[in-house]
């Protein structure tokens, strides 16, 4: 009993029911009751606290990363097996969805109303990729001003695609600078240390955190908009049903892994996943469960996880923007052939990363609908429930940027052998709150 009390999957597992509960709660008393704005300010300041400790964490940790690759001889080979992997699994999500699309036809039986096909204000374009890739400063900082209310707002944000960047660069430049760089790696290698023990107590907070993210979107969304995209919503869900409980659990089986051992230590950053609907605020839970539950060595990990954060999106660059595209062209009556299905799967495979300096899976449907010649209109037309398959694609995304890691280093022979050992069990510290 007091090992099931410590067992962090099943606090987080306990935390989703309740949320569950007074979500539904919340929803029969009103959006604007009490209970409805604690669950949206508790849900909020848990993605702010894991926000907060992205950019220290991924700028130290990659740093330190590139500090320990120079000691091993097969650095290159593992970032050229972490895209190969990347493509792979991509090429299969999309090649699901585009199946799915054709099958289940949903722009067909749409119900939507037409008059609510908008353009959305952001859009995706193949420049955004090199805008993306510069840092615009030291910090990958990014300001946005807003009408609100009459008046301008400003808010900051960071580009993270930019800091990954940035890290690389000054990692690269410390270690070539040899004996001069070496208090700079010290410092970085002991700031590290200080945010990953800060991330384990904002961890510790993932139960309550998830409980509340998810009771607020019960409240925000409910499940009525689904009805007049239901094809839609089944074919997307269809789809990344598929590549979470089928694709992946092969691709384990197939590389010497075992899927139970995976999903038992990776499941609280897919759960964070699904109800904070951000791999960036997923992303310190993610790296934790990636290291100390599936044993990828930090060396890699550091620099593979952040990396598949901003490029990794089975469910938003894959799956969804196939199923969309199709729906829309079937929507408006406009034939697809053989190289429109072509563009897509290349568009999917490489789209992601054109849009990792972007927010959202708009922008990636609105890349794809632009290069095949769609009316980016139709993008409009799926916004009413995009929170709803949002928090699926979210909890796929997360899963592949857990599973390739494991795949690629399981392959190279750094998994540690706890993890790669379906006979052995996954270490406590996985499925225990940290310390």
């Amino acid at each position: 009993m007091h090992t099931l009390r410590r067992s962090f999957g099943l606090q987080v597992l306990i935390g989703m029911i309740s949320g569950l509960a007074l979500g539904f709660v919340a929803r029969n008393l009103g959006e604007g009751s009490g209970l409805a704005e604690t669950l949206r300010i508790v849900g909020e300041i848990f993605v702010q606290l894991l926000k907060t400790l992205v950019v220290p964490l991924v700028f130290t940790a990659i740093v330190a990363s590139i500090a320990a690759l120079r000691d091993l001889d097969n650095a290159r080979r593992l970032v050229i097996s972490t895209l190969v992997w990347f493509a792979i699994t991509a090429l299969i999500a999309v090649t699901i969805g585009i199946a799915l699309g054709l099958l289940i036809q949903p722009g067909v039986t749409a119900g939507v109303n037409a008059a609510s096909a908008v353009a959305p204000k952001a859009a995706g374009s193949w420049l955004d990729f090199l805008r993306g890739l510069v840092p615009a400063n030291i910090l990958g900082l990014e300001a946005s001003t807003k009408l609100a209310d009459g008046a301008a707002r400003t808010a900051l944000s960071f580009n993270v695609l930019q800091i990954i960047v940035i890290a690389i660069t000054i990692g690269v430049a410390a270690v070539r600078i040899g004996d001069a760089g070496a208090p700079f790696l010290a410092f970085n290698a002991s700031a590290l240390a200080l945010f990953r023990r800060i991330l384990r107590w904002v961890i510790r907070l993932t139960p309550i955190g998830t409980g509340a993210l998810l009771g607020n979107a019960i409240v925000r969304y409910g499940w009525q908009s689904l009805s007049a995209l239901g094809a839609f919503s089944i074919a997307v869900y269809a789809g990344l049903a598929l590549v979470l409980f089928v694709v992946y659990p092969i691709l384990l089986i197939t590389n010497g892994l075992s899927p139970k051992r995976f999903f038992a230590a990776a499941w609280p950053a897919i759960q964070l996943g699904f109800v904070s609907r951000s791999s960036i605020a997923t992303l310190p839970v993610t790296e934790d469960v990636v290291e100390r539950g599936l044993g990828v060595p930090r060396s890699y990990s550091a620099f593979a996880v952040p990396f598949a954060a901003t490029t990794k999106m089975d469910g938003c660059a894959a799956i969804y923007p196939a199923v969309s595209a199709i729906f829309v062209a079937q929507y408006y009556g406009i034939p697809l052939h053989a190289a429109d299905y072509v563009l897509i799967i290349l568009v999917s495979v490489l789209g992601s990363a054109a849009t990792a300096g972007l927010t959202g899976a708009v922008v990636m449907l609105t890349l794809t609908l632009s290069t095949l010649g769609l009316p980016l209109e139709g993008a409009g037309l799926l916004l009413a429930i995009d929170p709803i398959l949002d928090m699926g694609r979210t909890a796929v995304n997360v899963a592949g940027q857990a599973l390739v890691p494991t795949i690629v280093a399981k392959r190279n022979g750094l998994l540690e052998q706890t993890s790669a050992n379906p006979s052995q069990q996954i270490p406590a510290s996985s499925t225990t709150a940290p310390a």
